[in-house]
């Protein structure tokens, strides 16, 4: 799916938004395509200043997109993007990206560590350099940017950090199938279980969200069978509009706890008001789509 077919997507969108994040900072890892673009995109329609952070500045020969043609995007939507080239296992380029989105926008409002490497190989074929990837990006790379971003978050007055990280299912099935994986992404949680804690007295929000099913992105395609599994996949505007509720707050009935969710994409949803999730699938019935794992 390309950017353009899911803005056309987005226009049939079931979700109406009750807030808006018009004029908020969001700096985001890994947004030049995907999941992390749709999100972005959805807040570039608000007003949003958005900050990309990426590796991908020249083209890619597999993948599509830079992080400059997503910040070519995120302008034609409405928003004002600064785009980055950058890795997030990198000290001093995390550092250069929050210094860039306070020098740029006067401060951080919204942190995405959308960022992630995956690898499903059990424990005796997984390469090495694959588990060192996935720890680096996924576990260290989120708590990096989390941490480096705090000063900023604390002065915004309405601090968030989204992650998009699954809920800690601790069956032994997940940790059986693809540990080396499970490990990883379980690292992401445990970043916004401790941080939700950590961060109650600043009045920071930490949470995650996560797919009920699976979404068609380049990082599937390019998987083994990876053209056949996304035709039973929804597109990553789900994933964009669950993400706009939760940092707006739409999806916050009385009662709900601010922080420290592990939140799903049709949860979300669901509470802000959709009750038909057709329009966000490729085109298999909703009985036929495929699962996300870990839920």
């Amino acid at each position: 799916m390309t950017s353009s077919d899911d803005a056309l997507h987005a226009s049939e969108s079931p979700y109406r938004a009750a807030g808006s994040l018009a004029g908020l900072t969001i700096l985001l890892s890994g947004g030049s395509r995907g999941i992390g673009l749709a999100i972005a995109l959805r807040a570039a329609r608000d007003g949003a200043n958005i900050v990309l952070l990426a590796k991908t500045g020249e083209p890619h020969p597999k993948l599509a997109g830079t992080v400059h043609t997503a910040a070519r995007e995120l302008e034609a939507a409405g928003g004002q993007a600064l785009p980055l080239v950058g890795d997030v296992r990198r000290d001093d380029d995390v550092a250069g990206a929050v210094a860039a989105a306070v020098d740029r926008f006067g401060g951080i409002d919204i942190v995405i560590n959308n960022a992630s490497a995956i690898d499903l190989s059990t424990t005796d074929k997984v390469d090495m350099k694959k588990y060192d990837l996935m720890q680096d990006i996924n576990v260290r790379g989120t708590f990096l940017l989390s941490k480096l971003a705090l000063p900023a978050l604390r002065a915004s007055g309405r601090g968030q950090i989204l992650t998009l990280s699954p809920p800690l299912n601790l069956h032994p099935s997940w940790a059986g199938k693809h540990l080396a994986y499970t490990m990883a992404k379980y690292g992401m949680s445990l970043t916004t279980l401790g941080l939700a804690e950590e961060l109650k007295a600043d009045g920071i929000r930490v949470n995650s969200l996560w797919p009920c099913t699976l979404i068609d992105t380049a990082a599937i395609r390019n998987m083994p069978h990876g053209e056949t599994m996304v035709l039973a996949a929804r597109g990553p505007q789900i994933m964009a509009d669950a993400a706009h509720a939760i940092l707006t707050g739409s999806n916050l009935g009385a009662g709900a706890l601010p922080s420290g969710n592990f939140y799903t994409d049709e949860q979300v949803l669901a509470a802000a008001g959709v009750t038909d999730f057709r329009p966000y699938s490729l085109g298999a019935p909703e009985d036929r789509l495929v699962p996300d794992i870990f839920l």
